[in-house]
């Protein structure tokens, strides 16, 4: 199986060291395939009306290596290419989109973070059990009054005093996915009035206290919440705010898996339905206007797919993807969002019921034009890159 980024790097080394990780790519999606068909799938109605997923979730996933998926194989991860791990955030989508946003943020972000940030000792105190999935992980940016404009971060952190490393946080964070189920939370705070970092936080210390579980009207199994910090203890990683926000780059394109994803299942039972139901002693695939929004939906999720493409190949290629990554996530969540739609009005009355999956794909499908960047900054930030 050769690679498309085999064609952006030199030496027969190197291709050779591509292809290999591609063909393991390839024997992990085969796997994540069957598991999402066999035990993601069929719950997802039961995880919703729960509003939580099931304990055992999370050491399943270690068990497969969804949990290291941005590490490399030389620090313990699963080490896959950006490209396959995009889709395997697509493929989890199709199951489950809630898991889908909660393993994509644990990856980018937390993982992400060890593996770019994190001192020796962090790394072996925590990664071993975030492997495992016995340490649950969370990201910790927004606030009630820093959502978009991340830097309008209030929570604040003081060195503490004969503990060199470790701080005292105060604050308060919203909106955190996977926050009340979280061991270990990734905490942006502020270090001075121009400066921001990142922390790593327990949450089972006294300082640390959960306010209220948020209900959502999508991906309602993922347990997002609002949490308050009174003097918590953080041991800080050596990065500056920058440096963590970058990860959001390959966020949003794990964020686009999701969409694409979404979009992609929708479609799937949207043709089938068309193909069964009749009216008019006709089936719905044979008229005219239901296959006018059947070509529109593959036509935009072709598109999706192949942005999403680009972003990922340029990253393995060790290419920026600041702009591209905004294209895809823009461009996926949105055509998410369009083909759900489509897929309700195509379903007619049964579209609006829980008896038909299209129905929480296109409330689910809402997350992806909100989290990791609203679809308005996706904007600033390409017309930014373009008009540079």
């Amino acid at each position: 199986m050769r690679s498309v980024c085999a064609d952006f790097l030199k030496g027969e080394g190197m291709y050779r060291m591509v292809v290999e990780t591609r063909a393991d790519d390839a024997i992990f999606l085969d796997r994540l395939r069957d598991f999402v068909a066999t035990e993601v799938l069929p719950n997802t109605r039961e995880w919703e009306r729960n509003a939580a997923f099931p304990d055992w979730i999370w050491p399943r996933l270690g068990e497969l290596g969804v949990l290291g998926m941005t590490l490399p194989k030389e620090k313990g991860g699963t080490g896959l290419s950006c490209e396959a791990y995009c889709d395997a955030c697509l493929e989890i989508a199709k199951g489950d989109p809630a898991l889908s946003m909660n393993v994509a943020a644990i990856n980018a972000l937390c993982v992400g973070h060890f593996d770019r940030f994190a001192s020796e000792e962090q790394f072996d105190k925590y990664m071993p059990g975030i492997l495992k999935g016995e340490i649950k992980l969370a990201w910790g940016l927004t606030e009630p009054d820093a959502g978009s404009d991340a830097r309008r971060v209030k929570t604040h952190a003081i060195p503490m005093d004969g503990r060199p490393g470790f701080f005292q946080i105060n604050g308060r964070k919203m909106f955190i996915t996977n926050g009340g189920k979280a061991d270990l939370i990734v905490l942006i705070a502020r270090t001075s009035d121009t400066e921001l970092s990142a922390f790593l936080m327990e949450t089972d210390q006294p300082g640390f206290k959960l306010e209220r579980r948020i209900n959502t009207v999508g991906v309602c199994a993922s347990n997002t919440v609002q949490f308050a910090l009174r003097d918590a203890v953080g041991w800080h990683t050596p990065c500056t705010f920058d440096d963590a926000i970058g990860l959001l780059y390959r966020g949003r394109l794990a964020i686009a898996g999701m969409a694409v994803g979404i979009a992609e299942k929708a479609l799937e039972l949207t043709i089938e339905y068309a193909k069964e139901r009749q009216q008019f002693n006709r089936r719905l695939a044979d008229m005219q206007s239901v296959q006018n929004m059947i070509a529109d939906s593959a036509m935009e999720l072709e598109a999706a797919r192949l942005l999403l493409k680009n972003g990922s190949r340029r990253y393995d290629a060790g290419l920026p993807i600041v702009k591209e990554a905004s294209y895809a996530k823009l461009f996926a969540s949105e055509t998410a969002n369009r083909v759900t739609n489509r897929a309700i009005q195509i379903h007619g009355g049964r579209g609006m019921t829980p008896d038909f999956l299209v129905e929480k794909l296109w409330r689910d499908a809402k997350l992806t034009e909100i989290g990791e960047g609203a679809s308005e900054i996706q904007r600033l930030v390409i017309a930014k890159q373009v008009l540079k």
